[in-house]
């Protein structure tokens, strides 16, 4: 889907600044820092209009916020398709060595870790340790 997509299902103003966080996003193979997405954005970047358009998208379910440690945060778009499909609630790993976020959706759903009778509004799980590629790099 195109940024001008997404936003349209989500029924969010379509804006420059919002479809460029998104295509930056799209890019990507793994969650982005600020700075990261700030560089891909180039000139449309400007740190106030950024954080106001990423609180708009979260809000939206358009993309979601992984929370490292008081001082690291990265962003990722949220599955979305015509049927408004979102897997906001996974697992992500980081790797201590590069510094890399993964998406886990594959792995056990973090909705699962919720006991029965309760409602989660939103679930963090963060997995820290050495990721597969850093891993390789070792024993070789």
């Amino acid at each position: 889907m195109t940024p001008s997509d997404i936003l349209e299902l989500h029924h969010i103003r379509k804006t420059l600044p919002r479809m460029a966080i998104i295509e930056v996003l799209q890019e990507s193979t793994a969650p982005l820092s600020e700075a990261d997405i700030k560089q891909g954005m180039g000139k449309l970047y400007d740190r106030i209009t950024f954080y106001r358009n990423v609180q708009t998208m979260l809000e939206a379910g358009i993309l979601h916020r992984i929370i490292i440690d008081n001082t690291q945060v990265r962003y990722a778009l949220n599955h979305c398709d015509e049927h408004h499909c979102h897997h906001q609630n996974h697992l992500h790993f980081y790797c201590k060595k590069c510094n890399g976020v993964t998406c886990l959706d594959a792995v056990l759903a973090a909705s699962q870790l919720v006991p029965e009778g309760y409602e989660a509004d939103e679930i963090e799980v963060l997995i820290q340790g050495t990721c597969k590629n850093c891993k390789e790099l070792e024993s070789a």
